[in-house]
């Protein structure tokens, strides 16, 4: 039986982060981004740290299991990693966001936003020291989390 057939259907599944290891050279990130796209698989994140010999690329997309495949296929390097995600009302929902991380003593490592959400809706991706608390912290202080589900096309 597949993993698709036994998940709980109402079941939380949280964000997957691809950290992709890129040779710093012309043309590797339209690589990237076209490979995904052909194959109808979106970013809906996305942040790059540069350093002089390489880069990582860090990508959120709404079918991570087809990205993986993809990645291993076309034998990219990367790290798989689970974010916190959460969808912000306005501007302002970001002060609530930080305060409510200071407040439960949750560091934040970075942090960048989605392209693309449904509604409108701003949102932030995550990566923090306790995922499971920061996301119940966001949850008291009546902000939404979102999961891998909410972003899915």
């Amino acid at each position: 039986m597949s993993a698709e057939i036994m998940r709980d259907p109402g079941r939380f599944e949280p964000i997957i982060q691809f950290s992709i290891h890129a040779d710093n050279k012309v043309g590797r990130l339209n690589e990237i981004v076209g490979l995904l796209a052909v194959h109808e698989v979106h970013v809906m994140a996305i942040s790059i740290l540069d350093t002089t010999d390489s880069s990582i690329i860090r990508v959120i997309v709404d079918y991570p299991q087809e990205a993986q495949k993809l990645l291993i296929e076309h034998q990219f390097s990367y790290v798989q990693s689970e974010l916190v995600a959460v969808e912000l009302k306005e501007e302002s929902d970001l002060k609530v966001v930080t305060c409510a991380l200071v407040q439960a003593e949750i560091n934040i490592h970075y942090i960048y936003p989605f392209l693309v959400r449904p509604h409108g809706r701003y949102a932030l991706a995550i990566s923090l020291e306790d995922n499971e608390l920061a996301a119940d912290t966001l949850k008291r202080n009546q902000l939404r989390v979102i999961g891998q589900d909410d972003i899915a096309r």
